[in-house]
């Protein structure tokens, strides 16, 4: 009798619902009282796999800050005029009582009804219904106002790294540009010469490395399908690091590149992993800004408290940190999955080992991000987990590394590592201030990594660079045009018309003197 009253008090206490915030864990999730919202329900803002967010709420009106089930709520989306909805949605748990709800169209629709719902109660103000046309992915069917664009994305006015990188360029001759660039990088590099003109996009490349040209291409593509861009021309490096060296007298040319580093004067962009991840998001590729939100690992208490590391072989530093995980293995776990660049130096720090997936690196509590041939491009994804980031001190940035604060959004590391354990033992002894740092670099990331705020950051940076053309660009000799692909299957007929509204928008854009409306 006894075992039979124990083994029914642990059932009881395994399925009785908890609702952090709420009294006595006596209070229920409100359908009512949950709040949705975000992006992925304003019809004009077109993105790759468009999103929104669930905030369960208790019955008292308090925030859940833990999951109440992962299967809480369901989510449909429907076109009342279709009757097919070639539509694939995914609700994805935040495990902090937030729901992020993700969904990729491969049609355009008249319009778009959004049921959210639990417990047969529809929750918040679903439906929520999309006036359309509700444009998807393919569509080629450009914003003619770039001025309305940016509001209907809630684009930032600026950011601080486009300002400090363009800065250095008082205006860019563009025919001069033409000739030089080339001269002096098209033989050693791998460059992309590009122009956007009457929103098409042309292309001519230089060097003999020039696969990474398809990543510039996707996301040139994918921003010409949604708003006009500004006329422009510009040379992309394709290599890992910066080009352009940081001179007091010579002349220096505008580079757009990936990475950026102290001792050179590139423009930076997003990375083409940050890139491709924001244009693929599922699609082909499994790592993206939002599928790491609903893989964080366990609960931070129950997260093992050692320092974890993967990756290859590309510097020296990183041979240094497998080097004290062998000698202080309760506090790093740290190991090569392959060798290229210190082959020789296999049989010392070897053996390999397989592959883990990404996301199981948040099953630790600490993660240890270094450089590898430049800026590790992992730490957008390492922020957005939900453990804290042990970051080496760098000569290389990517484009939001500015807007990071050590001891906020990451621990600081010395360059050459040395202070490590003892950083790595300061946050096992400082828990909450570490867990802390860890959710701050989380929020960092949703407020400003995600695939938004990636596509303003390129528009605004084409913007501006613009407004510095003291010529006409032009489709220069050798330039090909670059083609959108084409679904036969289902075609897309833009229905845009400029309003009254656009028009005044449009002739407010001041940015730059060669924007062709259509």
């Amino acid at each position: 009798m006894m075992l039979a009253r124990l083994l029914l008090l642990f059932c009881l206490s395994v399925v009785k619902p908890e609702f952090p915030g709420a009294l006595g864990g006596s209070l229920t999730l409100s359908a009512s009282k949950t709040f949705v919202w975000g992006p992925g329900l304003e019809p004009n803002v077109v993105l790759p796999a468009r999103f929104f967010y669930i905030q369960a709420v208790d019955s008292r009106g308090e925030n859940l800050t833990a999951s109440p089930g992962e299967k809480t709520f369901e989510v449909n989306i429907v076109s009342p005029s279709e009757p097919f909805t070639r539509i694939w949605v995914q609700v994805l748990d935040r495990q902090d009582g937030s729901f992020l709800v993700r969904y990729r169209m491969y049609a355009t629709y008249t319009d778009l009804h959004i049921h959210i719902v639990y417990k047969d109660k529809p929750v918040a103000k679903s439906p929520y219904i999309l006036k359309g046309p509700v444009y998807h992915e393919a569509c080629n069917c450009p914003q003619s106002s770039g001025a309305l664009w940016v509001k209907d994305m809630q684009c930032p006015e600026s950011f601080a790294q486009i300002d400090k990188d363009l800065s250095m360029f008082k205006s860019v001759d563009l025919d001069l540009i033409a000739k030089e660039i080339p001269l002096r990088f098209g033989q050693r590099q791998s460059l992309c010469h590009y122009t956007i003109k009457d929103n098409k996009v042309y292309v001519k490349t230089f060097g003999e490395h020039v696969g990474f040209r398809i990543f510039m291409d996707a996301i040139l593509l994918s921003l010409t399908r949604k708003v006009q861009l500004p006329d422009i021309e510009f040379f992309v490096n394709l290599g890992d690091w910066p080009l352009e060296k940081r001179k007091t007298t010579d002349k220096i040319h505008p580079i757009f590149s990936w990475c950026g580093s102290n001792n050179t004067r590139d423009i930076v962009m997003p990375t083409y992993d940050l890139t491709e991840s924001v244009l693929e998001t599922m699609g082909r590729v499994s790592l993206d800004m939002l599928s790491v939100q609903a893989n964080t690992g366990p609960p931070w208490p129950q997260k093992n408290s050692t320092a974890f590391w993967r990756g290859r072989d590309s510097r020296q530093e990183r041979l240094e940190l497998v080097k004290l995980s062998r000698a202080h293995p309760a506090l790093i776990d740290a190991a090569f999955t392959n060798f290229f660049f210190f082959k020789h130096n296999e049989s010392l720090y070897g053996p390999l080992v397989k592959h883990v997936s990404f996301f199981d690196f948040f099953k630790y509590k600490y993660q240890i991000n270094i450089d590898g041939t430049v800026a590790a491009y992992r730490m957008p994804y390492l922020l957005a987990g939900d453990s804290v980031v042990l970051k080496q001190d760098s000569g290389y940035y990517e484009h939001f590394y500015s807007q990071l604060q050590p001891w906020e959004h990451y621990i600081p590391i010395r360059a050459d590592l040395t202070d490590l354990l003892e950083k790595i033992q300061w946050a096992k002894d400082h828990d909450e201030q570490a867990r802390s740092i860890a959710q701050k670099g989380q929020q960092f990331a949703r407020s400003h990594l995600m695939g938004d705020m990636i596509f303003c950051y390129y528009y605004k940076l084409f913007q501006k660079y613009a407004a510095l053309q003291l010529t006409e660009p032009q489709v220069r000799i050798g330039m090909e045009l670059v083609e959108h692909s084409t679904d036969d299957l289902f075609p897309c007929n833009c229905q845009r018309t400029r309003s009254k509204t656009e028009v005044r928008l449009a002739s407010k854009n001041m940015y730059s003197p060669f924007i062709t409306l259509l």
